[in-house]
């Protein structure tokens, strides 16, 4: 015989009748513990987003070079300010600082409202619409082993415009709507996922982000030939550049950041201004949807008024759309995740030496 320790439970813990731990004695402040916070929507929002100032501001998930942007154009504009504006204050007019200081400010500004808006993220399918798809689009199918089709077809100025189905969203994409893959969300008149803004460019912001490119390309360009004026006129009599960078290091950095990246402001401000005047999007032109690249025989852009005024208007001009998302909204009391149940406290374990069990042969 041998010796043998194991675990068993103790019977007087099964005899017990009671299972329930009795409940901890009420502190002073177990009164105001009652009913819980009501949720908001944001808080279980499905899309991969960030909310700020409980709801009010909405931005990427990745979001990382935003503050680069807003880096690299407080500093440029920071070292314009200091050490160029004195200068040609001095030298030329007072009107330069006020200027520049104009179309900072519009910069920041659309750049910030680009950033923390909403885009105009499509709200997904709840399970009771998405059943009802489902039904709709099993009953739309043939007999055969052929799956149904996942697309209809509108019609939008005597063009057929076909709406495509979100396997993420559950439901069938509005005209212009695609879904971003960084985001997770169908955005409405996509345009595309701008990284230097750290959103999405949509419906709802698209006017702010023309605006934030078109005033940063004038600040640039303001900034980059006050920059060379002032170093023309501290290298004239008889001084030389060399000196002229030497008493002003910092125009050296703004001549760079300004040189480089100005032919890329300034193309996307022109590309997007054509844009605007066609009426269509990043993502459609791309895609060549309206351009014939597809091969269509119709491929004119049904969304287009057939003139320059009137697409600026519409694009530009048009009344901001509501937000559907309503991210600030309060959770029904039903929807809400139920809390999960404590977990049962198990019974005490003892250990028992038993010399009975037959540990091997004798």
């Amino acid at each position: 015989m041998k010796n043998c320790e194991y675990q068993q439970i103790d019977p007087r813990a099964l005899s017990t009748p009671a299972a329930t731990p009795t409940p901890p004695p009420a502190g002073p402040g177990s009164e105001k513990s009652g009913p819980q916070r009501p949720r908001r929507k944001w808080e279980v929002f499905p899309g991969r987003n960030r909310f700020y100032c409980d709801g009010r501001i909405i931005v990427a998930r990745q979001s990382g070079v935003l503050p680069l942007t807003l880096g690299l154009i407080l500093v440029t504009s920071g070292l314009f300010f200091i050490f160029d504006c004195p200068f040609l204050v001095e030298h030329l007019t007072a009107c330069i600082p006020a200027i520049g200081g104009a179309l900072f400010l519009f910069v920041v500004v659309s750049l910030l409202q680009t950033s923390f808006s909403d885009p105009g993220i499509q709200p997904r399918a709840t399970p009771d619409e998405a059943a009802d798809i489902e039904k709709q689009i099993d009953s739309s199918g043939s007999s055969t082993y052929r799956p149904p089709p996942r697309t209809r077809e509108i019609v939008i100025n005597n063009q057929v415009v076909k709406l495509k189905y979100c396997f993420t969203c559950k439901m069938f994409r509005p005209p212009r709507t695609s879904h971003c893959s960084l985001c997770d969300n169908c955005v409405e008149r996509f345009d595309h996922h701008c990284p230097w803004v750290g959103n999405c460019v949509g419906k709802r912001n698209y006017r702010f982000f023309y605006c934030f490119v078109v005033s940063l390309s004038f600040l640039t360009t303001f900034i980059f030939g006050c920059v060379i004026t002032h170093l023309t006129l501290r290298s004239q009599g008889g001084n030389g550049l060399v000196h002229a960078l030497q008493e002003s290091p910092a125009s050296v950095l703004e001549l760079v950041v300004c040189f480089f990246s100005i032919w890329s402001i300034l193309g996307l401000s022109g590309f997007h201004t054509y844009l605007v005047a066609s009426n269509l999007t990043t993502n459609e032109d791309i895609k060549g949807s309206w351009s014939g690249k597809r091969g269509a025989e119709d491929s004119g852009n049904p969304y287009s008024y057939n003139n320059v005024f009137r697409n600026c208007c519409a694009v530009l001009c048009g009344p901001m759309p509501p937000s559907l998302i309503d991210r600030r909204g309060f959770l029904p009391p039903d929807s809400a995740p139920p809390a999960a149940p404590p977990e049962p406290e198990l019974p005490p374990f003892v250990a028992k030496h038993d010399t009975n069990m037959v540990g091997g042969a004798t």
